[in-house]
C-alpha cells in the first residue's frame, strides 16, 4: 500500500497538469474479483476526462474496497491500466496460547471469519478487540501477534498467537489531600482493593476504569456523610507499571470544612401543605448534628412517603444545605432545608421488564403494587424493587421512571439480572450426644421460571435418616395465595437419648393468604403415621408405654406479622407468629398444640445488627389422650446452642432417656458485626446467648427417677459466618452458663452450603 500511495503522490506532483479522455480501461492481476467490479471501484469510465488527480483518487478508491494488497494505475494516452494484487482469503482462524479464555469466546468477539478477505486493517482491529477482552479480565500484559500462513489459491490460515501474561492487579491505592481521614479509612470506603494473597477468589483488586469512576463517587459520598459538604475528588489517575503487572491508583481530594446542622425545616409551596409541623417527625436529621448527606437523602425519602400516605402524591421534595453566612469560618454551620413543591401529575403508562431471560414476566409483575394507569408513587416503586429483590432470583434489580408518550405519562423500566436459583446445601454438625451428622438438600426456588419453590432433601447420620420432597406455588391460581405440599419419611435412632427408634411417614397440604400488607394466614393439614420401635428392655417405662404405631390427622393454622425491611437480610423490623394445631380429625392422636414467638431486628450502626427472639409453646391432650414422647417439645441443638438436641428438659435418670416436655420457653439475643476481613468476603462475627426452659409430664410426679423442673438453662457463645464462593458457612462455639447436672451439652456446630 505504501508503494501505491507514493505512486499516487508522484503522479499528482510530477504529471503534467492536463487531462486526457479515457478510451479504454484494462485490469491486470485480478483472480477472484471481476474486472468490471474493479473498474467501478476506481470511479473511472470510458469517455470521461482523467488527469493525475483523478488517477490518484482512483487508486485510493480501489484500496478503500479492502480487497487488495497493492494497487497501481497507469495512463498511456487514453488507455488506463489498473494493476492489482488481491488480498488473500481466510481459510481458517486459530488461537494459540490462550488458556484463560476459550477459542469460541475469542472467535465470537472478532470481526474476521473464514471465507472473508484478509486485510491488514481488519487484522489490526481484531488484535485490539482481543487485547480489550484480556484487559477486561484484568490481564493488561497480554500480547497478541497475528500470523498469516500462506496456502495455495490465494488462501491463508490466520493464527493469533497469544501470550496471556499474569493478572494485572492494583498494587497500591494512594490519596493526596486527605488530612481528616487516613488512607486506610478512604481505602475502606471504595470498592477497589489492594492486591493481597488472600484475595485469590476475589476480583476486587483488579483495575477497572468504570469501577474507578464509581469509587470517585464513593469517596465523595464518604465525606458528605461525615459533614464535609464541600468535599470533591479533584483527580483520579491510574498508572500502569512498566512490566504491565500492577496499577497504582491515586486519588486527589479537596476535603473542605466540616459543617454542623444549625436548623432543620420544611418549606412548602403546596397549597394543601400549609402546616408542615406534623411531618417533621419523618426526618432523622437533627439540629446540632454533623451534616450527613445520607441522613438527608433518607429523610427526603421518608418525607415523600409520609406525604404519599396523606394522598399528596404529585409533589416533589428537594433537600439541601443552606450555609450560614454569619457562622464562624472555623466552625461552619448550615440549615438543612426540605423544599416541597408541586409536581405535574404523572401516571404509569406501561411497565417494561428486561433482563429476565428465564423468569416469567408475571412472576415479577405480581410483586409490583402499581399497574398501568396508577399514579406514579415513589414509595410503591421502592417497595416493588425491594419485594422483587427479596425473591432471591436476581443478582440486581434496577428501577427507573422515564418519560412516556405524552404529558403526564411515565414508563416504569425495571431491569433485572438473573442469578442461579438452584442450590445444593450440605450441613454438618457435631455434638457430644450424636457425634457427626450430615445433611444434603437440593433446592430450586424458581422452578420453570414460574416461582415454584421445590426442595428434595436427605439427612444421613449414624442416628437419623430423613427424606423430604416439597413444592410451593407462591401465587396459586394466579392469586396472592401460597399453596404447596410436603411428603417425608424420617427414621431416627434415639437409643442414646430415649432408648427407642422412631419412624415418621406422612405428608401435608398448605394454603396461605394475606390478611393485609403485613399480616398473613397459613392453613395446613397433616397426615402422619408415627411408629416407636426397638424399645430397649432397660428403657424408661414412659418410653415402653408408647411403643407401637399412632396415626395423626391434624389441622393447623399459622398467623404471622412481618414488617421487616427485607426477608433475605433484615436489618430493621420484626416478625411474629402464632401457630395452633388440633389433632383428632380421624386418626389415633387427640391433642392441641400452640407456639408463639417474635424475632426483632435492630440496626445499631451500619452492619451491626442485633437480633432478639422470644418463643414459647404448649401441648395438651384431650378426650383422655396424652401427647406421646414423639409429639412433645425438645430443646437443644439449633434452637439452644450449647446443648445437644434433647439435651435439657424432663429426663429419666435411671436410663438417661430424654422424655420431652409439654411446655417450653426460649430466647436468643445475637449481635452480628463486621470483621476486619475484606468486605467482598462478607465475613461476620456473632456473639450470642441462648436461654430457655422445658418442662411438663402427665404422670411423672412422685417417681424419684424422673426429673421435671422449670429451671432456666442458658449458654453463651461466639460464631462466624462467611458468604463463600461455595455458599454460606457458619461455625458456632457455645458453652453453658446455667444447666442441670443431668443435661447433655454440645460445644461445636458447623454448617455450609454450595450454589450451583
Amino acid at each position: 500500500m505504501r508503494r501505491a500511495a507514493l505512486l499516487a503522490l508522484l503522479l499528482a506532483l510530477a504529471a503534467p497538469a492536463f487531462a486526457a479522455k479515457v478510451t479504454a480501461i484494462r485490469v491486470e492481476g485480478a483472480q477472484r474479483v471481476e474486472d468490471t467490479t474493479i473498474a467501478s471501484y476506481s470511479g473511472l469510465a470510458v469517455g470521461q476526462d482523467a488527469g493525475p488527480g483523478d488517477i490518484a483518487a482512483a487508486i485510493e478508491d480501489v484500496f478503500a474496497s479492502g480487497l487488495f494488497e497493492d494497487v497501481a494505475i497507469t495512463q498511456s494516452g487514453g488507455a488506463v491500466t489498473i494493476q492489482v494484487t488481491e488480498n488473500p482469503v481466510i481459510n481458517q482462524i486459530a488461537f494459540e496460547g490462550n488458556e484463560k479464555l476459550k477459542d469460541e469466546d475469542l472467535a465470537a468477539e472478532i470481526a474476521l471469519a473464514p471465507r472473508q478477505v484478509l486485510s491488514r486493517s481488519a487484522v489490526a482491529a481484531d488484535v485490539e478487540r482481543i487485547a480489550q477482552i484480556y484487559r477486561r479480565s484484568g490481564r493488561y500484559a497480554a500480547t497478541i501477534t497475528p500470523e498469516a500462513i500462506a496456502l495455495d489459491e490465494g488462501r491463508v490460515n490466520l493464527v493469533f498467537s497469544i501470550t496471556e501474561g499474569p493478572r494485572t492487579t492494583v498494587a497500591r491505592i494512594a490519596f493526596v489531600g486527605n488530612t481528616s481521614f487516613s488512607d486506610a479509612d478512604l481505602r475502606a470506603a471504595i470498592a477497589t482493593r489492594q492486591a493481597a494473597w488472600w484475595r485469590f477468589w476475589s476480583t476486587a483488586d483488579r483495575y477497572d476504569p468504570d469501577k474507578m469512576r464509581f469509587d470517585e463517587q464513593q469517596l465523595r459520598a464518604f465525606y458528605l456523610a461525615r459533614g464535609y459538604a464541600d468535599a470533591e475528588v479533584t483527580g483520579a489517575v491510574a498508572e500502569l507499571s512498566a512490566d504491565k503487572r500492577d496499577f497504582v491508583l491515586t486519588y486527589t481530594v479537596a476535603e473542605g470544612p466540616r459543617y454542623r446542622v444549625s436548623d432543620v425545616r420544611i418549606d412548602s409551596a403546596v397549597e394543601d401543605l400549609a402546616d408542615t409541623a406534623p411531618f417533621m417527625r419523618a426526618l432523622s436529621v437533627e439540629k446540632g448534628q454533623w451534616y450527613n448527606a445520607e441522613k438527608v437523602s433518607a429523610s427526603a425519602d421518608a418525607l415523600t412517603d409520609a406525604l404519599a400516605e396523606r394522598r399528596l402524591v404529585f409533589v416533589r421534595v428537594d433537600s439541601g444545605l443552606v450555609r450560614d453566612e454569619d457562622a464562624d469560618p472555623e466552625r461552619p454551620t448550615g440549615a438543612v432545608v426540605f423544599r416541597v413543591s408541586p409536581a405535574p401529575p404523572a401516571y404509569v403508562e406501561r411497565i417494561e421488564i428486561t433482563g429476565n431471560a428465564r423468569t416469567h414476566d408475571a412472576v415479577i409483575r405480581r410483586r409490583i403494587p402499581v399497574v398501568e394507569g396508577d399514579p406514579v408513587n415513589r414509595q410503591f416503586l421502592d417497595r416493588a424493587r425491594q419485594r422483587i429483590q427479596d425473591l432471591g432470583y436476581f443478582k440486581s434489580v434496577d428501577l427507573d421512571v422515564q418519560p412516556g408518550s405524552g404529558p403526564g405519562q411515565k414508563v416504569v423500566e425495571l431491569r433485572v439480572e438473573e442469578q442461579s436459583t438452584g442450590s445444593i446445601s450440605v450441613g454438618a454438625g457435631f455434638s457430644t450426644a450424636d457425634g457427626f451428622l450430615g445433611d444434603v438438600r437440593l433446592r430450586e426456588r424458581n422452578l420453570l421460571g414460574r416461582g415454584y419453590d421445590t426442595t428434595l432433601g436427605a439427612s444421613l447420620a449414624q442416628k437419623r435418616t430423613e427424606f423430604q420432597l416439597s413444592l410451593t406455588d407462591p401465587y396459586f391460581l394466579g392469586k396472592d395465595l401460597i399453596a404447596g405440599f410436603d411428603v417425608y419419611h424420617i427414621t431416627r435412632d434415639l437409643q442414646d437419648e430415649s432408648s427407642f427408634d422412631e419412624r415418621r411417614t406422612g405428608g401435608a397440604l398448605r394454603l396461605g393468604y394475606p390478611l393485609s400488607a403485613q399480616w398473613r394466614q397459613m392453613l395446613r393439614y397433616r397426615l402422619q403415621d408415627n411408629e416407636i420401635t426397638n424399645v430397649q428392655d432397660n428403657a424408661s417405662r414412659y418410653v415402653k408405654d408408647q411403643e407401637g404405631q399412632r396415626l395423626t390427622s391434624a389441622l393447623a393454622q399459622t398467623l404471622t406479622f412481618d414488617n421487616r425491611d427485607s426477608t433475605l437480610s433484615p436489618t430493621e423490623g420484626w416478625r411474629s407468629w402464632i401457630d395452633i394445631e388440633v389433632s383428632g380429625l380421624g386418626g389415633d392422636a387427640q391433642f392441641v398444640s400452640a407456639r408463639a414467638g417474635t424475632t426483632a431486628y435492630y440496626s445499631l450502626r451500619p452492619q451491626w445488627i442485633l437480633e432478639v427472639t422470644g418463643e414459647g409453646g404448649a401441648i395438651e391432650g384431650y378426650g383422655g389422650d396424652t401427647p406421646t414422647i414423639a409429639e412433645r417439645f425438645y430443646l437443644g441443638g439449633y434452637n439452644m446452642r450449647g446443648f445437644s438436641k434433647g439435651g435439657l428438659g424432663p429426663r429419666d435418670l435411671s436410663t438417661d432417656d430424654a422424655l420431652g416436655g409439654k411446655y417450653f420457653a426460649r430466647g436468643t439475643v445475637e449481635l452480628s458485626i463486621p470483621t476486619p476481613a475484606p468486605k467482598e468476603y462478607a465475613i461476620k462475627a456473632h456473639v450470642f446467648t441462648d436461654f430457655g426452659t422445658l418442662w411438663g409430664l402427665d404422670d411423672g410426679a412422685g417417681d424419684p427417677d424422673i426429673v421435671d423442673d422449670k429451671s432456666l438453662r442458658a449458654s453463651v457463645g461466639v460464631g462466624a459466618s462467611w458468604d463463600s464462593p461455595m455458599g454460606p458457612i457458619r461455625v458456632d462455639l457455645a458453652t453453658d452458663v446455667a444447666k442441670e447436672d443431668y443435661d447433655n451439652t454440645e460445644v461445636f456446630r458447623f454448617s455450609f452450603g454450595r450454589q450451583f
